[in-house]
């Protein structure tokens, strides 16, 4: 049963991402804690690290 989901769970995948798009059409905006818009570039691959605190 286990390896009947893990099967279908990995197809989904795989179907989910045949359908996406290659490339973004627009830059990635996000809000920093600031509220400041920071802009991802597309040009190269950038890496950005997502971490929340909860006070």
């Amino acid at each position: 049963m286990k390896f009947k989901l893990i099967v279908l769970v990995l197809i989904s995948i795989l179907l989910i991402t045949a359908c996406g798009q290659k490339t973004l059409s627009e830059p990635i905006t996000l809000h920093n804690q600031d509220q400041k818009e920071v802009t991802f570039p597309l040009e190269k691959p950038t890496v950005f690290f997502f971490i929340t605190s909860y006070t």
